[in-house]
């Protein structure tokens, strides 16, 4: 009977060859032999674990592809290993055991036949009874062997629960070959010490071996997973009611019963309460009380390493060191900053901060004071150093973190030896950071912080900036005249005006052709996400290389508000992708393309490169699966685990872009992204850029986000009790 689109069939066969396979979702096409001669066919699914050579039972539906002609669309499948000798020397030559390359696999496969398997799993010993094999590479095959398994257990019994590659590695990492134990014990524990499994996937793995929806274990698990949603959104803290409410949503239990169980949590000590009945993680009271305490310990501290310094007198050598005569305004912030034991220094762009940092640290070094320049990410770090002339390092490398203990070298034991601290893009650090930092500075050193508090907040939870400005204990510099708007820079200007209530409507043109390239401010108008997305494109690869000579890549940047839709990072990264790299510059196990550009999305200590830093792709192996990737100009080799946390950076979120600059940045902002609309997100897009700026979208979305000037205010325990 003829194959008909739609039919249900399970079909069997010899995994033959990986066409296509995403990491991160396990999607695969693969060719099955279905028969003793050439017979294939070509299959579509999600296939985790599985190598050439394996034996597959597949189940699904025929679909015919535009391009690709007919396929099995799996919905569910079976894989035992191979049992021939053929298959079997196959499936080890595919370099998933480390130690076993081609040539390997056959001297064993040759030597043990179709007890090969047998043999790695009972008794690897006998492998040194091959030349060449000795007892450290029959050793290493073995715990290969062994995890590979473990792996491959694990990966075939999340696949249910959309659990990635990269975090069944990481649930091995941590639990090793009891991990499938844990989880058909206790899901919620894994949920709770392992960054990525989230409530809900432990709560399916929970229901299917059959937990009772009133365990302790789950209202446990549910209540500080409100409060992990809680600082996920930028908060420390929650109402008891909100967290009460919350939770019995996701539970669909009482109150009560939930209550209890956060009373217990509190005696337990992993909950507190402070002010007004609001609750809050031990370990976020902890830190926020140790934010206090370190400041409160430099403010009272009267000594201070600093050398003496004549502020009159340093200023006005300051001045003519840097050839220009100092605002009355910026003759404070100096003094302040010199004289205050911690202070902060806030304001927009075009004010002068870069002027007043330049002086301080200037003044500090003729004075040969030990001063560090640092900032929360590598961008901000390297920004910060380009605009003063002095060396700036991001706090991770100024406290020495040891990813290996997860601990900072510098802390309240071993502190930093300064005299004088700056802190620049504070906006960015978040309760965390902060406390880390403050523990190892010593009481006798001087602080100064520097931000602008009109841009986002921390994408991590906290305020640290907001709340040490509203508590009123610190000395706090506000910079309100523009500078730069002599060089008619109309980027500050409507950035001013953004802040100040100006409602208006930069002037706006609906073609790439009616733009002024002289202009450092543009509004391109876009009637259709479709439109917006065109004109993006095209701006990048036709218009702005010809007008300013620049690499489109390395120095246009395009921010969205969102992630999802026809206009977010990712359609727009997949478009822009297409743009600039061709398809053939590609590999089978990933995404990404030679040339491509990308953003480190996790702090990797190992390889030296942080979340926000962006690179470009070199480099793909096909065979070892692993990229080389240039990152802050340096070359960083990246296996596929760690490749996971490397995504496209045509395109990123605003979110994404604090604390950098870039030559030229595209904003896109369309009425579809309403739910992220307000006056401070628009803010940072457009101080985002140095040289120009481009707005392609809806005037009304401009207008609505512009007006929207109540920000989602965020609910911290940072001096909310007060002294």
């Amino acid at each position: 009977m003829a194959e008909l689109d739609g039919q249900s069939v399970t079909i069997g066969g010899v995994l033959d060859r990986i066409i296509f396979r995403n990491d991160a979702t396990f999607y695969s096409i693969v060719e099955v032999k279905t028969g003793s001669g050439n017979d294939t066919v070509t299959a579509c699914g999600v296939f985790p674990g599985v190598q050439c050579g394996e034996t597959l039972t597949m189940t699904g539906n025929w679909v015919t592809h535009e391009k690709h002609g007919k396929q099995l669309n799996v919905e569910s499948f079976k894989a035992e290993l191979p049992s021939d000798v053929k298959g079997i020397r196959r499936y080890l030559g595919s370099g998933l055991i480390e130690g076993i390359g081609k040539i390997y696999a056959k001297k064993i496969v040759d030597y043990f036949g179709a007890e090969t398997f047998k043999i790695l799993s009972t008794e690897s010993a006998r492998l040194m009874e091959i030349e060449g094999i000795g007892e450290f590479r029959a050793s290493k095959i073995k715990e290969a062997w062994d995890s590979q398994f473990a792996i491959r257990d694990i990966m075939i019994f999340l696949q249910t629960y959309g659990v990635t590659t990269a975090l069944c590695m990481k649930l091995y990492e941590k639990y090793g070959h009891g991990t499938r134990a844990i989880l058909e014990t206790n899901p919620y524990r894994v949920a709770q010490e392992v960054h990525g499994v989230g409530f809900k996937t432990a709560d399916r793995i929970a229901k299917n071996i059959g937990l009772p929806t009133t365990h302790t274990s789950r209202i446990d698990a549910g209540i500080m997973h409100i409060l992990s949603l809680c600082e996920d959104d930028g908060n420390t803290c929650i109402p008891r009611q909100r967290l009460l409410k919350s939770a019995q949503i996701l539970l669909e239990l009482s109150p009560d019963r939930i209550n209890e169980r956060v009373e217990n949590l509190i005696a337990f000590g992993r909950l507190c309460v402070i002010a007004d009945d609001i609750i809050q993680r031990m370990t976020v009271r902890k830190m926020e009380e140790t934010i206090e305490k370190c400041l409160k310990g430099i403010l009272l501290d009267k000594r201070s390493t600093l050398p003496d310094i004549w502020t009159e007198r340093a200023i006005e050598w300051s001045q003519q060191h840097e050839c220009l005569s100092f605002s009355a305004e910026q003759i404070s912030a100096i003094e302040i900053a010199l004289t205050n034991k911690i202070s902060i220094l806030s304001g927009g762009p075009g004010t002068g901060k870069t002027t007043i940092l330049r002086a301080i640290v200037a003044i500090l070094a003729a004075k040969k004071a030990k001063v560090v320049l640092c900032a929360p990410t590598g961008r901000a770090a390297q920004k910060i150093s380009e605009t003063t002339g002095y060396s700036a390092q991001t706090i991770h490398r100024l406290l020495q973190y040891k990813p290996s203990e997860n601990v900072f070298m510098h802390n309240e034991g071993t502190p930093l030896s300064v005299d004088f601290v700056v802190v620049d893009e504070v906006s960015m650090v978040d309760t965390f950071l902060a406390s880390s930092l403050l523990k190892a500075i010593p009481t006798t050193a001087h602080v100064l912080l520097v931000g602008d508090s009109d841009q986002l907040p921390s994408v991590g939870p906290g305020n640290v900036l907001g709340d040490m400005i509203k508590s009123g204990k610190f000395h706090v510099t506000r910079l309100n005249r523009i500078f730069r708007q002599e060089a008619c820079s109309e980027i500050v200007s409507v950035a001013h005006a953004i802040m100040n209530s100006g409602n208006n409507c930069p002037t706006s043109v609906r073609s790439l052709d009616a733009i002024d390239p002289a202009r450092d401010f543009h509004f391109i108008e876009a009637e259709t996400p479709e439109d917006c997305l065109e004109k993006i494109a095209e701006l990048c690869k036709k218009y702005l290389p010809v007008w300013y000579n620049v690499d489109p890549i390395e120095d246009v940047q395009v921010l969205v508000p969102v992630h999802r839709g026809t206009v977010g990072t990712e359609n727009l990264n997949a478009t822009l992708q297409n743009v600039f790299v061709e398809m053939e510059r590609g590999a089978t196990w990933t995404q990404l393309r030679i040339g491509d550009k990308v953003i480190q999305t996790r702090n990797n200590y190992d390889k030296n490169i942080f979340n926000g830093d962006l690179g470009r792709v070199l480099f793909l192996d096909g065979d070892g699966h692993s990229a080389a990737v240039k990152f802050n100009g340096e070359v960083v080799s990246l296996d596929r685990k760690n490749l996971s946390d490397v995504a496209l950076a045509y395109a990123i979120s605003i979110h994404k872009s604090q604390g950098s600059e870039f030559p030229i940045v595209i904003v896109a902002l369309l009425r579809q992204h309403y739910i992220m609309l307000q006056r401070n997100l628009i803010y940072t897009a457009i101080t985002r850029g140095r040289n120009k700026v481009f707005i392609v979208g809806d005037p009304v979305a401009y207008a609505s986000a512009i007006q929207n000037k109540e920000r989602a205010a965020r609910l911290t325990g940072l001096y909310l009790e007060k002294d």
